[in-house]
């Protein structure tokens, strides 16, 4: 029974860690119809700007608790500035391109993303500090679930509320929401399209910039390349609860980290990629629109 629990706490943290990075890509593709595949590249600049701050600031000294908020709020910072650049440089010119176009741009920006930072920092994999450090009241359970991962479900749960109050009660969640049903009637309603736009890209490249932190400290290294493989992940799981849909991408994050977790403990580390993507696979032939997706109807 332990050994379930600890797998299952070992999948809702990469389900977490999922969902963070698949609600940029939902929310980018439900305004503007999408695929941002240098969004796994914002996921590892925030990972590698939290990583610079928490070195510099233990170097001077500073208290834990400062460290983590400060590396968090420099993380978030730094990649929503990287997310905004990138709409308005890639992405923006394209906008009435064929898609096509844009999605080469999209993998462009990628690949330039991590040879930029491959050069700045290293191809050696980095040693990341602790950020979060096993409290007492959690040693008796260390052997199940850690204080990482208890922090990693904290702010996932915590992002997700406050995202869902935003997109629903403020001005700026209204005008996104407008711009998703339709961006034509949106302008001439008087909403500011680009600046809802450029306003999505800033709050999905934020999140993923904490889950980057989060996860590099839980893991205790950092890699130019780990934006590939999450983002790969995380669009999976976008695709796998509905792209678009916001609750879908945290319920497909959380079923793929799932599936994951107890592919690994069950079966095989070798297979959990299989199970996972043979997962997708079923769900894109028995239900296409993905788990909470809707089929939408197109005038012919």
């Amino acid at each position: 029974m332990e050994y379930f629990i600890e797998l299952l706490f070992s999948g809702l943290t990469k389900g977490s860690i999922y969902a963070l990075i698949a609600l940029g890509y939902t929310m980018v593709y439900g305004i503007i119809g999408l695929i941002n595949f240098a969004h796994g590249e914002i996921y590892m600049i925030g990972a590698f700007t939290s990583f610079v701050v928490a070195t510099v600031l233990s170097i001077y000294g500073f208290p834990l608790l400062s460290i983590v908020v400060l590396a968090g709020i420099a993380a978030a910072v730094w990649s929503a500035s990287y997310g905004y650049t990138i709409e308005k440089i890639a992405y923006r010119p394209l906008r009435h391109a064929p898609r096509l176009s844009a999605l080469i741009s999209a993998i462009g920006m990628s690949i330039f993303l991590q040879n930029y930072v491959l050069l700045a920092q290293s191809s050696d994999f980095q040693p990341f500090p602790e950020l979060i450090p096993e409290f007492e009241f959690m040693e008796p359970f260390a052997h199940i679930v850690g204080s990482a991962e208890i922090a990693i479900l904290l702010t996932t749960a915590v992002a997700m509320v406050a995202l869902t109050i935003l997109i629903k009660f403020s001005r700026i969640g209204k005008a996104m929401r407008a711009t998703s049903q339709d961006r034509t009637m949106a302008m001439l309603v008087g909403i500011n399209v680009n600046r809802v736009i450029s306003m999505t890209f800033i709050i999905g490249s934020a999140l993923a910039a904490i889950g980057g932190m989060l996860i590099a400290s839980h893991i205790g290294s950092i890699h130019f390349f780990i934006g590939f493989i999450a983002g790969i992940k995380a669009f999976t799981a976008a695709v796998l609860g509905g792209i678009g849909s916001i609750p879908g991408a945290v319920l497909g994050g959380f079923v793929l980290g799932l599936t994951e977790s107890f592919a690994t403990g069950y079966v095989s580390s070798d297979y959990e990629d299989v199970f996972a993507f043979s997962l997708l696979v079923l769900i894109l032939i028995f239900k296409p629109s993905g788990l909470l997706g809707r089929v939408e109807t197109e005038k012919v």
